[in-house]
């Protein structure tokens, strides 16, 4: 069945308004379907939304979720939403069939896809990729969770153009045929244990983005990840591996004396000396090296990688240098949700650390930041919910304190940092308690560590 055939005069749920839901209704609603959306917040709070919507006489309801829903052929709904929510079980008791955003995009994508997942480094890999397409001319389209939602991008893909897509896990439940050409998973570690209940759950769903590659193509994964090495993952695709280490034995991509290399085209190709990356940290390095094998493996040149690797240094709201005040730097570290990008952070900053941490506890264990901070972390500051079982794991090893808001947060770090070290916001946890999002986290720290600069606190480490 076509695009146009699964599209065209079909009813189309949409459920939520964000901006997965937006993009899929007006991608319904351009391609012939008849889209109709349903938020269960109310009105006030979704003006531009709705505006946008009235506009385009597209239907929707706000408040909850009515049985409008069920009078659809089929849903598409937003990752944010739990599988258990009583509407996708009225849903699934009618036999109405529901799909994530990126099921749905794929559906009208006419170019490759290149699909990102894994617990850590997704932002990072995907952008350094697109990077890559774009040195070399390939039009390209950055999406996913990162930037705009594959749905609002799919339907202006070329035969000859490229989607580079960050997938998480929640968009992967809800695939029926969504096959990426190239597919890789950087690491796993536990998280979103509030949602999936257990490691080997969330690798289950982390592993269905190879379940639709057939023998053309290929799932990337890294050596120096023990899950999925030694898992059994089930696809059709040719398993290749990247590594950090000298293993051109069993990987594509690997590193020998300092230098990135690559056979992904057959012969061994010098890329980078691993100096002349601009990303920081050794958890970059394997995201450097992911991001070559899936561009060599899809035809980028050696030059505009190259080019690539030493111009790009890193994403918004990721080890983000924040600024400097009175000698203290700052670096906002927003996007890492859960423990191990901690500390991957805590490995990446060369100067003693003030960690402002905390936030919407996904389950996580804590413990390993006591491991990677010792003779790093100086004091730590904790907001939010998870505050109080952060504090039962880290209080013991490390100076630490409560704030009620981040801006508090930030002053108290800046108080007990000298000039030379680093406050750093590495929150380990999501962020809905206090925040819209991991960006608006990462936007209020940027704008207190501007009261800092612009007030008459910025001259205080002279005599501290």
């Amino acid at each position: 069945m076509t695009a146009e055939e699964k599209i065209r005069n079909r009813r189309i749920g949409i459920i939520g308004m964000a901006r997965s839901g937006m993009a899929s209704a007006l991608m319904a609603e351009d391609l012939g379907g008849q889209p109709f959306v349903s938020d269960s917040k109310s009105g006030e709070l979704l003006a531009d939304q709705i505006a946008q919507l009235q506009e385009r006489r597209i239907p929707f309801e706000t408040g909850g979720h009515t049985d409008k829903l069920l009078s659809c052929d089929y849903v598409v709904v937003s990752p944010g939403v739990p599988p258990t929510a009583d509407i996708l079980r009225r849903l699934r008791d009618n036999g109405i069939p529901i799909f994530s955003e990126i099921e749905f995009a794929s559906w009208a994508c006419r170019g490759r896809i290149a699909a990102i997942t894994g617990s850590n480094g997704k932002t990072t890999t995907t952008a350094l990729l697109g990077k890559m397409f774009q040195a070399a001319g390939i039009e390209t389209f950055v999406c996913g969770n990162i930037g705009d939602p594959f749905a609002g991008v799919a339907a202006r893909i070329p035969h000859d153009g490229v989607a580079v897509v960050e997938v998480s896990n929640f968009q992967l439940e809800g695939i029926a045929d969504f096959r990426p050409d190239v597919a890789t998973i950087l690491n796993l570690t536990p998280d979103h244990l509030d949602r999936h209940g257990t490691f080997d759950e969330y690798k289950k769903i982390k592993y269905r983005i190879a379940e639709n590659q057939s023998e053309g193509d290929t799932l990337l994964l890294n050596l120096e990840d023990r899950a999925t090495v030694a898992d059994e993952i089930t696809t059709q695709a040719r398993k290749k591996f990247f590594s950090t280490t000298d293993d051109s034995a069993r990987a594509m991509t690997y590193v020998r004396n300092g230098i990135l290399w690559t056979t992904a085209c057959g012969s061994e190709e010098e890329v980078i000396p691993c100096s002349d990356i601009r990303l920081p940290g050794p958890h970059n390095l394997q995201n450097a090296a992911a991001a070559v094998t899936i561009a060599r493996l899809m035809s980028v040149d050696i030059v505009a990688i190259n080019r690539a690797l030493g111009s790009f240094a890193g994403v918004e709201h990721r080890l983000e240098r924040a600024g400097q005040v009175a000698g203290v730097f700052f670096i906002n570290d927003s996007k890492a949700t859960n423990v191990d990008s901690v500390c991957y952070a805590l490995r990446s900053v060369g100067t003693p650390i003030h960690l402002i941490a905390g936030g919407r506890d996904k389950g996580g264990d804590f413990a390993p930041i006591v491991k990677w901070g010792k003779g790093r972390i100086k004091s730590v500051v904790l907001i939010g919910e998870a505050k109080e079982k952060m504090f039962a794991a880290l209080g013991k090893a490390f100076s630490t304190q409560f704030a009620d808001t981040l801006e508090e947060a930030v002053g108290r770090s800046f108080e007990m940092a000298y000039p030379g070290e680093t406050v750093l916001l590495s929150p380990a946890c999501a962020s809905f308690d206090m925040f819209e999002n991991f960006e608006h986290r990462g936007e209020v720290f940027k704008k207190a560590v501007a009261n800092l600069k612009n007030g008459s606190r910025s001259n205080e480490k002279i005599s501290h």
